[in-house]
């Protein structure tokens, strides 16, 4: 407390501890779920789970939720929802498809087209939440069921009555593009590890494990990006005050209407990767494809600290909630407990991440 005639302390210069700084960071609800599942785990699984081969095959899908989260925390950031990712994944992957199998156009072209339309349909989006100033919960859920709506009458006329669509991968065997969206990265590298012992080998000296599945490449890379744009560049801050307060930010230069356009985009770009990736992978298209990945994408941002009312959370929150995902998923067939307790344990996961993070928030840093 200042005595009378001294100059006032700048609140920006006030000594902040090391653990304060922690306590208001977005992640660490994530950071101590994460620690919490890898430990009930570790205690409870079979210990393969946590080799190399266990720990590709957890993450493997924890990418494909984290790529739709990295989209989903980004646009919570700014203050908006996107309930329509799962739904767009299904759509995404019948133009895709389509474009491939039906209309016989190159691997490039369907990437380039898929993202084209995806892009459309998030510009779309966002010109009806604000344009109209209903919520984008709302508008979203709209486009949630528009969307599975037309992955459904789209599939059955590309195919002549059926809701799966086959041939990709015979239609796309041998361009020189795919390696970008599907199969494994690094594979010399993992055959000299495991030529050199450095990593386990099968009895015939063939490593267990040939690669990095690219689902989880394109992972890290987007979380690598997507934190350096947050963090180090005058967008992120952008996001981060169009979120929290979209009137004063408007009212200090800020393009808000861009910025939250731009981010309904990127959700549904996101939404797009992974229905290339998983039609790649499996071959086919389905109209149930990416069925309720809206809420696990953003439960995996609200677990890794994002905010319902925007202006908070991280991209490292969401790839750890992303993890904790795939490792629930995964991990039960590892136990003995049955996998229809996965619902409940993310639920609960939700409840407790979203508890912790406002009460330590609160009495520990006293934030609101």
């Amino acid at each position: 407390m200042n005595t009378p005639g001294q100059p006032k302390t700048d609140e920006r210069l006030r000594h902040v501890s090391l653990f304060s700084r922690w306590m208001r960071r977005p992640e660490l609800g994530a950071v101590a779920g994460l620690i919490l599942v890898t430990v009930f785990f570790m205690a409870t699984a079979d210990p393969v789970m946590f080799n190399l081969a266990g720990l590709v095959n957890f993450m493997t899908p924890a990418a494909q939720i984290g790529i739709l989260a990295l989209g989903a925390a980004l646009l919570m950031i700014g203050g908006e929802f996107d309930l329509s990712i799962g739904s767009m994944i299904a759509f995404a992957g019948l133009i895709f498809a389509t474009a491939i199998v039906v209309f016989g156009l190159p691997l490039v072209v369907a990437v380039l087209l898929t993202l084209l339309v995806a892009g459309a349909i998030g510009t779309l989006n966002a010109w009806i939440v604000l344009g109209t100033g209903l919520p984008s919960f709302i508008v979203t859920l709209a486009s949630l069921f528009i969307l599975r709506g037309l992955s459904l009458v789209g599939l059955k006329w590309a195919t002549g009555g059926s809701t799966q669509l086959r041939g990709v991968s015979e239609a796309v065997e041998g361009s020189a593009l795919l390696g970008l969206f599907s199969g494994k990265a690094f594979e010399g590298l993992f055959t000299t590890l495991g030529e050199r012992g450095l990593i386990p080998t099968f009895p015939n000296g063939e490593a267990m494990i040939t690669g990095i599945p690219v689902e989880i490449v394109w992972f890290v890379v987007l979380t690598a990006l997507a934190t350096w744009v947050l963090l180090r560049t005058p967008l992120g801050n952008w996001i981060f005050a169009s979120g929290g307060d979209p009137t004063a930010a408007k009212n200090s230069g800020v393009p808000v209407r861009k910025v939250k356009v731009g981010l309904f985009v990127l959700a549904a770009l996101c939404a797009a990767l992974v229905a290339i990736i998983t039609v790649l992978d499996s071959g086919s298209t389905d109209a149930r494809r990416g069925f309720q990945k809206e809420f696990e994408a953003i439960i995996a941002a609200v677990i890794g600290g994002c905010l319902l009312t925007g202006g908070y959370g991280s991209a490292v929150g969401a790839f750890l909630g992303s993890i904790i995902f795939g490792m629930v998923m995964i991990g039960l067939t590892y136990t003995r407990i049955d996998q229809d307790w996965y619902l409940v344990f993310l639920g609960a996961m939700l409840l407790v991440a979203v508890l912790f993070n406002n009460i330590i928030r609160k009495r520990v840093t006293g934030e609101r």
